[in-house]
């Protein structure tokens, strides 16, 4: 596997198929996806998980994090989401944060980031704020 950064456009079949199933791969775009920067994991040269990255400063935001349903439980996410990690650290970040899917809390967790708040309903999902120091 390697990951590497990619145009918006390649992240959004993927956003699709993990995050919203039932809905148009129209609705995948988002208005911030040029401000952004995504990276992709590639196994055997097939995009099998993405994520979007979206820095204030020295604060960092990654969205739309997905790995392709029949590569779940591998290992793609967390080496995808350590590169992410590595990189605001290479480029002086201080946090990272995501809005995680309450059923994701536990995999957050095991990467040292920890519950900011309460939590909140969105698209029919429940989200909390969770963060990571990077100092």
């Amino acid at each position: 596997m390697h990951i590497e950064q990619i145009r918006p456009e390649l992240t959004w079949r993927l956003r699709r198929e993990a995050l919203y199933p039932d809905q148009p791969l129209a609705n995948m775009q988002m208005p911030v996806d040029t401000d952004g920067l995504h990276f992709g994991a590639f196994k055997n040269d097939l995009l099998v998980g993405v994520i979007s990255l979206f820095q204030s400063g020295t604060v960092y935001q990654f969205r739309k994090f997905a790995v392709a349903v029949s590569q779940q439980n591998q290992g793609i996410g967390t080496a995808l989401l350590q590169y992410v990690i590595s990189f605001c650290q290479q480029q002086h970040g201080t946090l990272l944060w995501c809005n995680a899917r309450i059923t994701a809390i536990s995999f957050y967790k095991k990467l040292a980031f920890t519950v900011e708040g309460q939590s909140f309903e969105q698209n029919n999902n429940t989200y909390v704020k969770m963060e990571k120091s990077l100092i």
